[in-house]
C-alpha cells in the first residue's frame, strides 16, 4: 500500500503556539494550565486555555465568525506556504480537507441563545453554519479556494486522529494528492459544565494512572497536518481502529476494543510491540479510562515502552486531542525525546504498572504510537515512524 507523510504542521495549545515553543515546554515539564471559573458556574477550575492572540479571519460572511475558525486559520497559516505550493502543484481539485471537532462555534451560539433569552430574538450575527461540525473544514477550503473532498469528522475524542485516517484512505484511493488534515477543538460552556455534570472533571491538575486520579481538565487548542504520499521525515505507517459499542460513556473495562484497536495498527504497519519506542496514552485521568488503558498497554507491550500522557500539559482538548497529540508525537520523534509523565507517583495497586517517561527522558526513537478513545467506545490508534 502507498505510504503516507506528514509534510508540515502547525500546532497551538495551552503550551504555546506552534512547534518551537510546544518542544521547549515539554522538555522542561512544564504544564500550562489555568485557573477559571469563566465557563461554568462554581469555583475556578485548571483549564488549558489558549492565551495567544488568534489571526484575524480572512473572511468575513457572519457563517464563518467563530474562535474554532479563527483557531483553525491561526494554525493553518504556520504552514500556509506549503498549502500554497500543494495547490500550485497539484490543482485545487486534487487537495481536500478533513478536520476533526466536538465543539465547532458552540461557543458562539451559547452568547446568541443568551441573547435571545434576554430579548426574544436572536442577534443579527447569528448564523447556524457556525455550531455545525463540519465548520471548520469548509471554512479552510473557503480560504484557500480547495475544491477537493472537505468534510468534518466529529466522534468525540477521537475526531482528529480519525482525520488523519481519512486522509491516508482518500489519498491511497487516488482522490487526492494531499489533504489538510487535524484536529481543533476551542473551549466552551457545554463541554465543561458537560463533563461536570457527568462527575468527570477534576478540580486539581489532572494526575492520569495516579491512585488518586479524580478527572479531566478540559483544553483547547489544536493541530493540522500536510499529508500527502511525498517522501518526507515522518510517517503515518500505522492506523488501528475499533468500536467497543460497551455503553455510551464509559470504556469496556476489559481494554478489549483499545487492545483490537493498537493490534489493528501494529499490523497496519506490518510491526511487533516491541519496535514501538514511545506510547503517547489517551491517560485522561478518569477512573475507568486509565484502568482500561493501562489493562490493554500491558497486555501488547513490554514493561519496558516508555509511555506518557500529555494532558496534564495541555488539558483533554476533546476532539482536537488524537491531532495534537500526534503533532507532540511528531516532535518527540524529530528530537528522540519522551515527553514526561507528570503525576504524583502514586502507583494505583488496582493497575498494571507501566513504565512513565521520566524528566529530561531521552532515547532513540522511530516509531511512536499515540492513542485516542472516545465516548461509545469509537477507538483509533495511530503508529508514526521518523525516517531520518
Amino acid at each position: 500500500m502507498k505510504q503516507c507523510y506528514l509534510n508540515a504542521m502547525g500546532m497551538i495549545s495551552a503550551l504555546g503556539d506552534g512547534t518551537d515553543i510546544t518542544l521547549k515546554q515539554l522538555q522542561y515539564g512544564q504544564p500550562q494550565l489555568t485557573y477559571s471559573n469563566a465557563y461554568h458556574n462554581g469555583p475556578p477550575l485548571p483549564l488549558g486555555l489558549i492565551q495567544q492572540s488568534l489571526n484575524t479571519l480572512p473572511l468575513h460572511d457572519k457563517k464563518w465568525k467563530s474562535r474554532n475558525n479563527q483557531l483553525t486559520w491561526h494554525i493553518a497559516q504556520q504552514f500556509q506556504p506549503e498549502i500554497e505550493a500543494a495547490i500550485a502543484k497539484f490543482g485545487a481539485d486534487r487537495i481536500g480537507v478533513v478536520i476533526g471537532t466536538s465543539t465547532s462555534g458552540i461557543a458562539e451560539s451559547e452568547s446568541h441563545m443568551r441573547t435571545m433569552a434576554n430579548i426574544g430574538t436572536m442577534p443579527e450575527e447569528y448564523h447556524y453554519h457556525l455550531q455545525e461540525m463540519g465548520a471548520p473544514a469548509d471554512f479552510l477550503a473557503q480560504t484557500f479556494g480547495i475544491s477537493g473532498p472537505t468534510f468534518g469528522i466529529s466522534t468525540a475524542c477521537s475526531s482528529g486522529a480519525k482525520a488523519l485516517a481519512s486522509a491516508r484512505r482518500l489519498i491511497r484511493a487516488g482522490i487526492c494528492d494531499v489533504v489538510i488534515a487535524g484536529g481543533v477543538d476551542t473551549i466552551c460552556r457545554l463541554t465543561v459544565q458537560g463533563f461536570s455534570s457527568l462527575e468527570a472533571v477534576s478540580t486539581e491538575p489532572c494526575n492520569p494512572f495516579s491512585s488518586n486520579r479524580n478527572g479531566i481538565n478540559i483544553g483547547e487548542g489544536g493541530a493540522l497536518f500536510l499529508v500527502s504520499a511525498e517522501a518526507s521525515d515522518i510517517a503515518l505507517t500505522g492506523i488501528g481502529e475499533s468500536s467497543d459499542a460497551h455503553h455510551i460513556s464509559a470504556p469496556d473495562p476489559s481494554g478489549l476494543g483499545a487492545i483490537r484497536s493498537m493490534s489493528n495498527a501494529l499490523d497496519d504497519a506490518g510491526i511487533t510491540a516491541t519496535a514501538i519506542d514511545y506510547i503517547n496514552l489517551h491517560g485522561t485521568a478518569t477512573p475507568l479510562n486509565d484502568q482500561m488503558e493501562s489493562i490493554a498497554v500491558n497486555e501488547l507491550f513490554s514493561k519496558n515502552t516508555l509511555c506518557s500522557s500529555t494532558k496534564p500539559y495541555t488539558g483533554h482538548t476533546l476532539g482536537a486531542a488524537g491531532a495534537l497529540e500526534a503533532a507532540i508525537c511528531v516532535l518527540a520523534l524529530r528530537q528522540n525525546f519522551q515527553p514526561e509523565h507528570i503525576w504524583d507517583g502514586s502507583n494505583d495497586q488496582e493497575l498494571p504498572i507501566l513504565n512513565f517517561a521520566p524528566a529530561s527522558s531521552y532515547h532513540p526513537m522511530r516509531f511512536a504510537l499515540s492513542n485516542s478513545f472516545a465516548f461509545g467506545g469509537n477507538n483509533i490508534t495511530l503508529i508514526l515512524e521518523r525516517i531520518s
